[in-house]
């Protein structure tokens, strides 16, 4: 799947060699307050856990995987967008409805680059068919991603427990339905 590129950023599919760009984003307690409480992530964790976790979704030609948002201008990683198919590690995986996610460095919050590179990305979903739903989940207090789930159109659905082998989490999940 092509991503286009957007006014200010690029996007290329993050693979195993971006541990390092993986771990630099992880290590802002500001970050990651939203995500385990402010944990910082360790290399280990990222190579034993997380880069395996990206490879058994990634899948290039319908666009699952970590995307690396850059700016166009510099080339600089500002952070991802997640793409993958909603409950994808359970035994009940949705492939016509998405997940997307996004994480950004702090120092790019506020600038509307979350919203425009989820636009991007709303947008190829839609174009290319073949799902029914875009969903994305964030903890009830995190309202700037919330603020983003609702720019791309998505109305709230449920609290709820999100179950991952990581650990289940109450989120709140919000929705759009594209047929």
């Amino acid at each position: 799947m092509k991503i286009n590129e957007s006014e200010r950023l690029c996007y290329e599919l993050m693979t195993k060699d971006d541990a390092e760009l993986m771990f630099k984003l992880d290590q802002d307690p500001e970050v990651m307050r939203y995500i385990n409480g402010g944990k910082m992530t360790t290399m280990d964790e990222i190579k034993m856990t997380y880069i395996p976790r990206m490879e058994s979704y990634t899948n290039k030609s319908e666009g699952w995987g970590m995307w690396k948002i850059m700016l166009k201008e510099t080339g600089d990683f500002i952070g991802w967008v997640l793409i993958r198919p909603m409950e994808f590690f359970s035994e009940e995986s949705e492939l016509d409805n998405l997940e997307m996610g996004w994480r950004l460095m702090r120092k790019y919050w506020g600038k509307g680059y979350a919203t425009e590179a989820a636009m991007g990305f709303k947008q190829a979903l839609i174009a290319r068919g073949n799902i029914n739903k875009l969903t994305a989940i964030a903890f009830e207090k995190n309202s700037g991603s919330i603020s983003i789930m609702k720019k791309l159109d998505m109305t709230y659905i449920k609290t709820d427990i999100h179950k991952d082998p990581l650990g289940d989490l109450e989120v709140v999940f919000y929705q759009l339905d594209v047929v």
